[in-house]
């Protein structure tokens, strides 16, 4: 059997080559995908060209941007200039890093392909081989892989399973090992520094003007800055003083104005997600979910229905006091520790 192992040139991925390479000797190939321009000091090729030639793997590097700019990048702004929240790791997962990179590694004479997520696959009485949450719960990948299909990730290896990040660090120093990019990737790995509001101002998308901070009776208290330049939840940078503090409660693009309103009048008690991802078919869901709609989001119990190709949700009794964002990009329905649902809108959802 022969494994691609995908490397960016972060510790990750570098201890999933390094760690594959030890118990497939010879059965192991790299390959590096560009997707985006980089300065010459971000460069990973050059040390992942060493590294691959020290031990023995052949290394590939595939110019994937013109791609990248198209599939993710440009959904991305051009989402955020309709006033939504993408989460653009989410589609990448799913039509990039077992879409693209899949197809590339069959290309190269591969059976299968091994990425750096801190997920894990496991075998289940029920539901066969499924995702399951990594052992470092604070690097924990599954939720973003919502929109990746179950067999796609059937043909996926995951060797930092069972690894916690101090563990991965530790082994490859112990490995005699240099990571080529030792700095953490952002949050967004195309956005320079985290502001994507200057990243946006740059993709050419037109994005539109400000317009009228209103309250829930119809009060102007305001004008802000554009749609796109504001969340569901946001309290912060608002620029409004009010009698109490004010939070974006959702925005009406018709009149293209900004809805606030208070904390009491933040939470909603459900969601309705669309562009539906099986994990585990609906039939062999167990009685009790939990959800979340966020990253760092605690998942809590609710009720799930499947709603005309869509799924609608909402909090079973006792959790009545979880506050639940209005945007509600994606929906991820599990059984701890294994996944049997996820939900994205891409770009956007109803609530």
């Amino acid at each position: 059997m022969t494994i691609a192992v995908a490397v960016s040139g972060g510790a990750d991925s570098l201890y999933a080559l390094a760690s594959l390479r030890r118990e497939h000797p010879g059965g192991v190939i790299a390959f590096h995908a560009r997707l985006k321009e980089t300065p010459p000091e971000e460069d990973a090729v050059p040390g992942l060209e060493a590294l691959c030639r020290d031990m023995g793997v052949p290394l590939h590097v595939l110019d994937l941007r013109e791609t990248f700019a198209r599939r993710i990048v440009r959904p991305f702004a051009e989402s955020y200039a309709r006033g939504e929240t993408p989460n653009p790791c989410v589609r990448c997962n799913a039509l990039v890093k077992f879409g693209l990179w899949l197809d590339e590694a069959r290309r190269l004479g591969a059976d299968k392909l091994a990425t750096g997520h801190y997920v894990a696959l496991a075998d289940h009485p029920r539901y066969g081989t499924a995702l399951r949450q990594g052992a470092d719960a604070a690097k924990d990948q599954s939720y973003f892989l919502a929109l990746t299909p179950i067999e796609l990730l059937r043909e996926a290896v995951f060797p930092l399973a069972g690894m916690l990040k101090s563990e991965v660090r530790q082994t490859l120093e112990a490995w005699g090992l240099p990571v080529p990019i030792p700095r953490e990737s952002q949050e967004i790995c195309f956005v320079p520094d985290d502001d994507y509001r200057a990243f946006l101002k740059g993709t050419g998308v037109r994005l539109p003007a400000g317009g009228p901070m209103v309250l829930p009776d119809g009060h102007v208290v305001g004008r802000h800055g554009g749609l796109w330049q504001y969340t569901e939840g946001q309290r912060r940078g608002l620029g409004v003083s009010w009698t109490e503090p004010l939070y974006v409660i959702g925005k009406d693009r018709s009149r293209n104005a900004l809805l606030l309103g208070t904390a009491a009048q933040l939470p909603v008690n459900g969601c309705v997600a669309g562009e539906l991802n099986f994990l585990v078919p609906p039939s062999l869901w167990p009685h009790e979910l939990r959800v979340r709609t966020r990253y760092r989001q605690k998942a809590v119990p609710a009720d799930v229905r499947l709603v005309g190709g869509r799924t609608a949700w909402t909090p079973r009794p006792g959790c009545s006091s979880v506050s639940i964002s209005r945007s509600c990009l994606r929906l991820r329905a599990s059984l701890p520790p294994f996944s049997t649902s996820t939900a994205m809108c891409w770009p956007g959802a109803s609530s």
